[in-house]
């Protein structure tokens, strides 16, 4: 595998190396291997540099903004950073063909920075004895066998029924999992732990002593609360059973399938734990991906809502925007078969400790919860979130939030929008959090 070029001293002018014809044909080539995904504006963006090469120009921001991104001549690069941000994640994009392809050549292109010109710099080969990443050994430990079978099921079942013969290739994943939103996790030693949200049951004796019926309350996630609650409740806690049972929405069995061929591709150990089993030390000493509703947050949600500007509205099925008042409400759980919905679905990322990360991929219901997984699989949406929230640092994208309106019909998402992007606050999420819930 090509490494990155660090040298600035073993840069080389773009004309020593390459002849017009050379420097054309290999724009086309990266272009055409699919590494700048299905978003026209890095093609555009590499093709401009070709050509002001070729024609020893060095443009400036305002000059790419206008001509390649289409914005106005009431461009501000003081405040718009969107040329930054596509110059950031093309020279990502320009390191992943690298890596590749081209293996045998003895220069590649490079966009130094600071800069928007192009540069050559000689490739260095790595060690042929030297371990590769997609040949590292990849395992999945999982908690609970019995559970972590139904889940593999599951999520084969469902793989086949939502995406069929459109499943994304390989080649997908492995772009998405080198995209910066993806790098906090994957791209170090700490293990990873897959949290499911799930919901806690149990059962409602009638007066003969039999289960009348199974019961759902959003403050009983486990079993030391439904102990929490028998000693509130006194007279009625003979009636109350633990059934040590839980369940989880089928939506997040369909992310967990687009989901964990991103975290295979770090090569590390992925654990998986259900969030009622969650405790403070395995958020310590692990990186947490979190799939499920927002309902189901638990003991992440003060974490999740600490910075953040959004709060929970009138319902796990609302979102608060803090800012605009505005609110965001689920409508899925109300129509009819066949009848179309809005739904919301949300996306964020945060330090939770100085070694780990939080990456959580939720929703209101399935529709909202389906399209944020396919969203964080896409590096072309990827990118769009890295544009929208207005920075070009690989600290900021280690610190904000999304929110998708989602349009589906029977649990099935069919389209969406990305409403709202914002950065996280991370000095607040270890202050004394209480949740702010709108009544």
């Amino acid at each position: 595998m090509a490494n990155k070029p660090t040298d600035a001293q073993s840069l080389r002018a773009i004309h020593e190396i390459f002849s017009p014809e050379e420097l054309r044909a290999l724009c086309q080539r990266i272009i055409g291997s699919g590494v700048l995904g299905r978003s026209k504006n890095y093609g555009a963006m590499l093709s401009y540099l070709v050509r002001c090469s070729i024609d020893d120009k060095s443009p400036k921001e305002l000059e790419l903004a206008i001509d390649v991104l289409g914005r106005g001549d009431d461009f501000d690069v003081s405040v718009d950073s969107a040329v930054r941000v596509y110059m950031h994640q093309l020279r990502k994009k320009l390191d992943t063909y690298y890596e590749n392809h081209e293996q045998d050549a003895q220069y590649r292109i490079v966009i130094p920075k600071g800069s928007y010109t192009l540069a050559a710099a000689p490739l260095a080969k790595a060690h042929p004895n030297a371990p590769s990443l997609f040949s590292a050994r990849r395992y999945f430990s999982l908690s609970n066998e019995l559970l972590a079978g139904v889940i593999i099921l599951l999520t084969a079942n469902l793989l086949f029924m939502f995406t069929g013969e459109d499943a994304e290739p390989k080649q997908a994943y492995q772009v998405a999992a080198q995209h910066p939103v993806w790098e906090s996790v994957l791209g170090d030693g700490q293990p990873i732990l897959l949290v499911m949200g799930d919901y806690y049951i149990f059962g409602e004796l009638n007066a003969n002593g039999n289960i009348a019926r199974m019961v759902r309350e959003f403050n009983v996630n486990s079993r030391s609360d439904l102990e929490d609650l028998q000693f509130s409740d006194i007279e009625r806690a003979e009636n109350y059973l633990d059934l040590d049972l839980s369940y989880m929405p089928e939506g997040s069995a369909f992310a967990l399938a687009k989901i964990l061929p991103i975290l295979q591709e770090s090569g590390k150990p992925v654990n998986i734990t259900m969030m009622s089993d969650l405790t403070t030390a395995d958020i310590r000493s692990n990186h947490i991906v979190y799939i499920g509703y927002l309902s189901a947050l638990e003991k992440l949600t003060d974490m999740v809502f600490a910075g953040s500007g959004l709060r929970i509205g009138r319902s796990y099925d609302e979102l608060f925007n803090v800012k605009t008042a505005e609110y965001y409400t689920s409508d899925a759980g109300l129509p009819e078969a066949g009848e179309p919905f809005r739904d919301y679905g949300m996306f964020s990322t945060f330090p939770a400790s100085t070694d780990t990360q939080v990456i959580l991929i939720s929703g209101m219901r399935d529709a909202g919860l389906m399209h944020t997984a396919q969203a964080l699989v896409n590096s072309d949406i990827l990118d769009d979130l890295v544009v929208a929230i207005d920075s070009d640092t690989d600290e900021a994208v280690a610190g904000f939030e999304a929110l998708f309106e989602v349009y589906g019909i029977d649990r099935l998402n069919f389209d969406a929008n990305l409403i709202y992007a914002n950065q996280l606050d991370l000095s607040r999420i270890w202050e004394n959090p209480s949740r702010a819930e709108i009544n």
